[in-house]
This record gives structure tokens, C-alpha cells and sequence, in this order.
């Protein structure tokens, strides 16, 4: 499939402090931002800006003592640049350990279709990964 198209391979490191995609083609990455996420539980902030657009809606749990409410990702570094009531700041690796696999996947969807502009079914992939992942932890990430 990929031999006739000619479309170039992405490449995602995802690291501890940020997360770097581009083309395989090229000597640079083409989007270079924080590995953190933002993000807000509506069950605990009332007052949530609706009209900001840099939030993405999950509707799984930040801690899993917390009742299941909806909470809403903010990705990127724009996205994080202000100010915003009842903000947590969350990462989803730990010791270059995957801990949160909704968070992880917000930051691979900002990366294919906010800085990269692309769909991700379109393009074989590189990731570059922990030697200490499980078995179990790559498959996921597959």
C-alpha cells in the first residue's frame, strides 16, 4: 500500500518532558510540545469557559477515587499558555511508564491533526518507545 502512494512515514517520540513529531523525510520535527496535559473536571469546576475550543472532552476520571464525571484536555502549547480556573495539570507517563492511555492519546491526536495536519490511517508509523516497556504496554500502544 505504501509502495505506490509514496507517502512519507511519521515519527512520534513521545518523551517524559515533551513530544516530538514530523516526517520521517525530513532532518527536523515538525511539531515539538509539552507532554502535559491539561485538564479540567466539569463536576468540579461549575463556571467552565464553553467557548474555548482547545479542549477535548473525555469522559473518563482524572483519580479513580473521584465519581465518573466528564473532564475536558487541554493539549499543546498554546493551549496551555494562560490561565484557567481549576486547571490540573496531568502527564500520562511516569518513570517513561504509560499510567493514563486517554491522556496519552489526546497528545497523539493533537499531534496528527493539529501541528501535523494529518490522518494518522494514511501514514505507516515510527514510535519510539522505553526499552522497559511490558509486552502488554506495546500492544496497547499498537
Amino acid at each position: 500500500m505504501y509502495k505506490e502512494d509514496e507517502v512519507s512515514a511519521i515519527v512520534i517520540d513521545q518523551g517524559s518532558h515533551t513530544c516530538k513529531a514530523g516526517y520521517a523525510s525530513e532532518d527536523a520535527p515538525k511539531a515539538v510540545f509539552p507532554s502535559v496535559v491539561g485538564s479540567i473536571d466539569q463536576m468540579d469546576a461549575v463556571d467552565v469557559d464553553n467557548e474555548n475550543n482547545d479542549f477535548e472532552t473525555n469522559n473518563s476520571n482524572v483519580d479513580s477515587n473521584k465519581p465518573k464525571g466528564r473532564r475536558r484536555l487541554c493539549v499543546g502549547s498554546q493551549a496551555l499558555g494562560f490561565r484557567r480556573d481549576h486547571l490540573k495539570m496531568l502527564s500520562p507517563l511516569k518513570d517513561g511508564v504509560i499510567i493514563d492511555w486517554d491522556i496519552f492519546a489526546s497528545i497523539w491526536d493533537h499531534a496528527f491533526k493539529e501541528c501535523l495536519l494529518i490522518d494518522p490511517k494514511e501514514h505507516p508509523m515510527l514510535l519510539a518507545e522505553p526499552s522497559s516497556n511490558t509486552q502488554q504496554q506495546r500492544e496497547w500502544t499498537a
